[in-house]
């Protein structure tokens, strides 16, 4: 009898610490999930306004940090700003 009480004791906090990590892994899941992301440029700028990718991007193939030109043309709301 003494045998079957400890392998129960045993189960339970094997279920505890399962549980545990269940609840922790749906967090982290839940904390990716709703993490800001980094805004990715779209070539459907280029399409809508004819320009190419580097005339808002540092890098001439586009991606990356934008310049000056790039700042306003997000600050106008995505559209090309008046000179």
């Amino acid at each position: 009898m003494h045998h079957v009480a400890n392998r129960l004791k045993s189960t339970a906090v094997l279920a505890g610490i399962a549980g545990c990590a269940v609840a922790t892994l749906l967090f982290a899941a839940t904390i990716f999930a709703v993490a800001p992301r980094e805004a990715a440029a779209t070539p459907a700028y280029a399409s809508q306004t004819g320009l190419p990718c580097g005339k808002c991007h540092t890098n001439p193939a586009g991606g990356g940090p934008t310049n000056a030109f790039g700042k306003a043309f997000a600050a106008n709301g995505h559209k090309v700003p008046a000179k």
